[in-house]
């Protein structure tokens, strides 16, 4: 079990599939950096709106307490001008490290994506020609088998066997015949068939006989009919004379 656990773990297409998936995986986590960096420049962009516009609004009221003769007033104004200011200075200088590093997030990001769509086009061409070796593979196994004895072998083994078997029958065949007397055979099946036409023709023979014989005895019959008939018209001719 550890062998095959390791074996997987070793295995360059499970790599590479999840190779694939963590790259995958990055750009979401990514986007929400980025989206962290660009919140941060929306932030200090705010901040130092609201610090110019108080400035702005502190120097108005130092400028009007010093029409006013409240010298007091703009001083204690003055200092929190002077403190805004600084806030000022100070965010912009956050605001430009910040919008430096968005900029960098967003060019670190293009990279990323095309190092990641690289990596994975090169993954997926290496898979699928892994795919295609493994099927290579398994036909060149099978050719293999056959060229190294397995079924081509046994195909011309039972090929030779039967071509034996073949010649050998034939062989006995031609033995067989040759120890046969075909001759007297075939002078045997003559005479029986002499003998069959001569009995046909018996039988012919008979049957033309009986034929004329029933010829015969039919004219006899409407011969001795005719000669009664003439008889009979004798008589009565001669009773009608003597009448």
């Amino acid at each position: 079990m550890f062998g095959g656990v390791v074996n997987s773990m070793e295995n360059p297409k499970l790599i590479l599939e999840q190779n694939i998936r963590e790259l995958n995986d990055q750009i979401p986590e990514m986007n929400e950096n980025i989206a962290t960096v660009k919140a941060n420049v929306v932030m200090l962009r705010k901040e130092v709106n609201r610090y110019e516009k108080t400035i702005s609004e502190i120097t108005s009221k130092i400028k009007s307490a010093i029409n006013a003769d409240r010298d007091d007033l703009a001083e204690g104004y003055a200092l929190q001008l002077e403190k805004m200011r600084e806030n000022l200075e100070h965010s912009r200088e956050q605001l430009q490290f910040a919008e430096q590093a968005y900029e960098k997030a967003q060019k670190v990001k293009k990279a990323f994506m095309r190092e990641k769509d690289k990596k994975i086009k090169e993954a997926r061409e290496a898979l699928r020609a892994s795919e295609r070796a493994e099927w290579q593979a398994k036909v060149a196994d099978t050719l293999e088998s056959f060229e190294m004895g397995g079924m081509d072998q046994t195909h011309n083994e039972m090929m030779n066997r039967l071509n034996e078997e073949t010649a050998k029958n034939e062989a006995r065949m031609e033995i067989a015949l040759d120890s046969v007397d075909t001759e007297t055979m075939e002078i045997e099946a003559n005479a029986e068939k002499l003998r069959a036409q001569e009995l046909v023709s018996q039988f012919k023979s008979e049957m033309g006989k009986d034929i004329q014989s029933s010829e015969k005895k039919i004219s006899i019959d409407s011969d001795s009919k005719e000669t009664d008939s003439e008889k009979t018209v004798g008589k009565k001719d001669r009773t009608k004379s003597k009448s």
